[in-house]
């Protein structure tokens, strides 16, 4: 039986690898791209190491040219495509009206939002034909407003919630399915973009990356005829 394949974006750290490792471990065959070559590489050793098969595809998911180029290189090493998880993400720590810019607004938006829908974009034929699955990584401020989160960032992400909606309404045919996952605060390099960056004693009560994967693993496990439209993780302490 060959194995199905999980094309993974923001694979290199935080909850795109959690995710991948988790995958890997439930038989996925997963293949990892980001910016960072090195960190991909890491992560796809920790997948071979537990007996897991990994690729790495270095991309940014911001070159629409570059991610096209990305999935059919996916097909040709591996033949077909199951699934998506796209967890590349931005925020800055000048995030508000009175100091943001608007480039910092644009990379935000592009990375967040414009780069989910170019992969998908761009793996959706692959994903007709297997019936694939696509989770979206959100946050909690897709699913709720949460006045920190910042000006692009609140925008990007609760936009996503519409991407998922859109997919799940217009897909349903080839029968692909979408998750909007809606983390809340998680323990990872992603903090340090915070204007006030968490100290470990709060890190220490957030959601970490492992229970993000786990939960990926719980999406992409699901039977085909079963859709998990929206899924909102916390901690059970908030900030």
């Amino acid at each position: 039986m060959t194995a199905k394949v999980l094309w993974t974006t923001g694979g290199g750290s935080g909850m795109g690898a959690a995710g991948a490792v988790a995958a890997a471990r439930d038989g996925w065959t997963v293949v990892l791209s980001g910016r960072r070559a090195d960190r991909l590489e890491q992560v796809a050793g920790t997948i071979r190491a537990a007996g897991g098969t990994a690729d790495v595809l270095p991309v940014d998911v911001a070159d629409a040219d570059a991610v096209r180029a990305a999935g059919d290189t996916v097909l040709e090493r591996h033949g077909r495509l199951d699934g998506l998880l796209l967890a590349a993400g931005l925020n800055t720590p000048r995030r508000r009206w009175d100091d943001q810019s608007l480039d910092q607004v644009r990379a935000v938006l592009d990375t967040n939002l414009t780069a989910v829908v170019t992969v998908v974009d761009a793996a959706l034929p692959a994903l007709r034909a297997t019936g694939g699955v696509v989770v979206v990584v959100s946050s909690y401020a897709g699913w709720s407003f949460q006045p920190g989160a910042g000006v692009a960032y609140s925008a990007s992400k609760t936009a996503l919630g519409s991407v998922v909606r859109t997919l799940n309404q217009q897909e349903v045919q080839h029968g692909v399915r979408a998750t909007h996952l809606c983390p809340g605060d998680v323990a990872t390099d992603f903090l340090d973009q915070r204007p006030v960056v968490p100290d470990a004693d709060a890190r220490a009560r957030m959601l970490q990356p492992e229970d993000v994967g786990r939960t990926v693993a719980f999406v992409l496990g699901a039977a085909p005829h079963v859709r998990i439209d929206e899924l909102v993780l916390s901690p059970v302490a908030q900030h």
